[in-house]
């Protein structure tokens, strides 16, 4: 079973992610943080020295190991990651695609809360954060929505959520 998370930054993927593969008992991989550890940088730092490009592909690379040499796992991807170098194709051949799909002022509440941790929002006010939210959004939507399954609820409990990933 390999089950990729994504949606939106702020969705909940890497909660969630942990709390299923606990709970399937399955290993657990944060994209963003295997990144990290291999590159021995924080997000911020490979964005600000590399730029973005260098890092979906370090994307591409981690997703493609990690789904090759595990059979099952819980992978929290990164936002972007279903966007960039036909990854959403190559996830929902590889397992079972899952969208986070968080209404976008839950999302703004929780990102304004982050924005220190996150480059592409590190500079912004809270009124240019909700327009980037917008319009990624509006970007990324297209790939998300080919997602195996759609989680629209904001408050789901673990047990739905495995209800919904085995009974889809």
């Amino acid at each position: 079973m390999k089950i990729f998370l994504i949606g939106f930054m702020g969705s909940g993927k890497t909660h969630w992610g942990g709390q299923l593969s606990q709970k399937l008992n399955i290993p657990f991989f944060d994209m963003d943080e295997q990144i990290v550890n291999s590159e021995s940088r924080s997000i911020n730092e490979i964005f600000e020295k590399y730029g973005e490009e260098y890092f979906r592909l370090k994307e591409k690379g981690i997703l493609h190991i990690i789904t090759e040499s595990h059979a099952s796992f819980v992978m929290a991807c990164g936002g972007g990651s279903p966007c960039y170098f036909n990854n959403i194709d190559y996830m929902t051949q590889a397992g079972t695609t899952i969208w986070l799909n968080t209404p976008l002022p839950v999302l703004l509440e929780r990102l304004k809360k982050e924005k220190d941790k996150r480059p592409l929002l590190k500079d912004l006010t809270d009124t240019q954060l909700m327009s980037f939210i917008m319009k990624k959004f509006s970007d990324r939507k297209i790939y998300y929505e080919q997602a195996d399954i759609v989680i629209d609820d904001e408050d789901i409990s673990l047990d739905h959520f495995i209800e919904k990933i085995f009974h889809a």
